[in-house]
């Protein structure tokens, strides 16, 4: 038998319940010119996909109040946010507080 079916070790670990987040940076919020902005807003600008996960990074400043709404926020982003004026809002994760489901995706095998 080969080696890599004997110590499967060898091929890596991949996490079937790794949540994956779509990142939006600080500075494309400013060029969007959006008052209130939310995964469905940033899809209809062609952002992020449809149904994904959205995290909002603390890349590039932020000049006006602005409403976020999104799955994540990083500490530099939120602080950002609220010192420009806007509010910061964390969306449910569509699997609850749970660990995501993992039957039906490509990393598993039941």
């Amino acid at each position: 038998m080969p080696l890599i079916r004997r110590v499967p070790k060898l091929r890596g670990f991949r996490n079937p319940f790794r949540v994956e987040y779509q990142a939006i940076n600080l500075d494309t919020i400013e060029e969007l010119g959006l008052d209130e902005v939310t995964p469905e807003s940033l899809h209809e600008h062609g952002l992020v996909s449809k149904g994904a996960l959205v995290k909002v990074l603390g890349r590039g400043e932020i000049s006006r109040a602005v409403t976020v709404k999104a799955h994540g926020f990083s500490k530099s982003a939120e602080a950002a946010i609220s010192a420009a004026g806007g509010s910061t809002e964390t969306v449910a994760l569509p699997f609850g507080d749970r660990r995501p489901p993992a039957s039906g995706n490509a990393l598993s095998n039941r």
